[in-house]
């Protein structure tokens, strides 16, 4: 049985393969508009460094609102920024407060992006944009639900576009096997805490770290873990003790987490409710793709029994494959 629980991998495989080519370094959209006066805004204006579109994106103001000061737009981590002044004339008594905002070319780039507003009097607004709603009217008082509902989406949103942190996953259920009960539980929720550490501390500023180096030390875990799922003993410290190999690699891809969180900002006065939520929309998301290795576990058993032997190697060597080239990937943005 142990043999038929690894077969269903070959089927979660072939899901993943369309994706693969982007495992990401997380950079979402960002527009943050800070009141200076009634009808003047400070904007930062936030956009990925690579995009699959020709199409720009470009942030959408109400009518009677120019640009001033603009800066020349400068590269940060994975995005491009660039910052300037948004003024609107007297029609706008209540400035922003009941007024459209957003974001055009999300449909044809396949991104969300995140609109923040906040307010002289401590009025603090969010938004998650996407191609089907790329606009929303500020209201007269934020809710407070936006806050739980808009970073777990980002946190679910973060894990599905990370195929690196996927494949990690993926690595575990192969090293202790689908059927192998509480143990599989035990090292699942060891990965959950320790990227839960590392997200806390970076995001609350105990902790800093180099990005790219990060980036390249996750693909390096999953490396790690494909060598030892391909010895051919089955033994070995992480066999016999998954739970530390999930946990300590779990605060490296934790790190990870918080860079997306740090890109994305936390709303003031809310920063342990959005902290909370982002973590649980990511575990949200990593339950939706065990479940979904587990489906395809349950349709691929009976079809792909004869080819067992043949086919078992194949997720070993697709993690091994990808994650090296990844190492080299990221490798590379590490030299001067």
């Amino acid at each position: 049985m142990r043999y038929l629980f690894s077969l269903m991998a070959i089927v979660a495989t072939s899901l993943l393969l369309p994706h693969t080519a982007q495992a990401h370094l997380f950079a979402p959209s960002l527009l943050k508009l800070s009141e200076l006066s009634p009808q003047s805004y400070n904007v930062v204006w936030k956009t990925p460094v690579k995009t699959i579109s020709n199409i720009p994106l470009r942030p959408i103001w109400p009518e009677g609102c120019e640009t001033q000061a603009e800066s020349t737009a400068r590269t940060e981590g994975t995005g491009i920024v660039s910052s300037w002044q948004l003024v609107c004339d007297s029609s706008h008594d209540q400035g922003l407060v009941g007024q459209l905002l957003g974001v055009s070319g999300l449909g044809a780039n396949q991104v969300s992006a995140m609109v923040i507003l906040n307010l002289r009097d401590g009025r603090h607004y969010q938004q998650v944009l996407t191609a089907e709603t790329p606009q929303f009217r500020v209201p007269l008082e934020p809710v407070q639900s936006q806050v739980m509902t808009e970073y777990s989406v980002m946190g679910a949103e973060h894990i599905w576009a990370g195929i690196d942190h996927l494949m990690f996953v993926f690595g575990l259920l192969l090293l202790v096997g689908f059927g192998a009960g509480w143990r599989l539980i035990g090292t699942l929720t060891a990965f959950t805490l320790g990227h839960s550490i590392t997200l806390s501390l970076v995001t609350l500023g105990f902790l800093t770290f180099p990005v790219l180096l990060v980036e390249f030390t996750i693909a390096l875990s999953i490396f790690i873990l494909a060598l030892d799922l391909a010895r051919s003993d089955k033994g070995g410290l992480f066999r016999r003790y998954p739970w530390w190999l999930a946990a300590g690699f779990g605060l490296l891809h934790g790190m990870g987490f918080a860079g997306a969180l740090a890109e994305i900002g936390l709303p003031q006065g809310s920063v342990p409710l959005a902290l909370l939520f982002f973590n649980l929309g990511i575990e949200l998301g990593q339950i939706a793709f065990i479940l979904l290795l587990l489906g395809a576990w349950q349709l691929a058993k009976r079809p792909l029994l004869p080819w067992q032997e043949r086919l078992l190697p194949v997720p070993v060597y697709t993690l091994g494959g990808l994650s090296a080239m990844w190492c080299i990937e990221r490798g590379l943005l590490l030299l001067p």
